[in-house]
């Protein structure tokens, strides 16, 4: 097993591409994760791992077998982590193809969902809850950003998550015979507790945008969370899993 000791060594700088550039993501067909826990997951679930950089000293761990493996110091396996304080390992994965879905039972939908953070966190609760896809369209943060990566915790690997340009959003759900609502602030929203959502999908937009009229043209009905009137809005991602709970009940 290789020990790197250069900033300049190919995989270090291959690695920080893999963090910084999406376009770099795309062109190489991998993204990076981190973490034992992450790893574990990944391997446990069938996710094609590539290359592991270990820090200070390589694990044990079973079905890395044929795996290109590495060891790099503490000061330069920081240098190309993009998280701080990293026990590691970084790990590259290959993205998988996209293959045709399956009949859904249902689905969310997130517009211009701009932060990792939240598009992570939906994708982790639609794993937890059984719901068929997640699906990104417009602006969404990357699926393959590291933030996003890791708000996931592992669900990258198990969960359902589709990329659908919004001109075909409408085609591709009447073909699946899910009706779309949109989450949204208005006065034909319909309480979502008297709507049945279980073969439905649901559109949640950006915190500071909400949908956009485009989308919500698309729909075939409006919803909205009953809140606190002195409150406009709830973050994204609160909103999604509410929604996501609403459907698995």
């Amino acid at each position: 097993m290789e020990t790197l000791t250069s900033r300049k060594n190919a995989l270090i700088r291959h690695i920080r591409e893999l963090s910084d550039n999406g376009e770099y993501r795309r062109a190489q067909g991998l993204y990076l994760c981190d973490g034992m826990k992450t790893l574990r997951e990944a391997l446990r679930f069938g996710a094609k791992v590539v290359s592991v950089l270990w820090r200070d000293g390589a694990q044990n761990v079973d079905g890395l077998d044929g795996c290109e493996q590495y060891i790099a110091p503490g000061d330069l396996f920081d240098y190309a982590s993009p998280m701080k304080n990293s026990p590691g390992p970084l790990f590259t994965v290959a993205i998988r193809g996209c293959g045709k879905p399956g009949r859904l039972d249902n689905a969310i939908v997130l517009e211009n969902v701009q932060d990792p953070g939240n598009v992570g966190t939906v994708i982790r609760t639609a794993n937890a809850l059984n719901i068929g896809a997640v699906i990104l369209t417009g602006a969404c943060a990357d699926l393959y950003q590291p933030k996003t990566v890791r708000a996931t915790m592992g669900a990258i690997f198990r969960q359902n998550v589709i990329r659908i340009e919004r001109e075909y959003l409408r085609d591709f759900l009447h073909d699946q015979g899910l009706p779309l609502y949109g989450a949204a602030l208005s006065e034909k929203a319909c309480d979502l507790r008297g709507l049945s959502l279980k073969h439905a999908a649901v559109a949640i937009g950006s915190e500071g945008q909400g949908l956009s009229a485009e989308l919500l043209r698309l729909c075939d009905g409006e919803l909205i969370i009953p809140m606190n009137p002195d409150s406009e809005s709830l973050n994204a991602a609160v909103a999604a899993s509410i929604v996501m709970w609403e459907m698995a009940r």
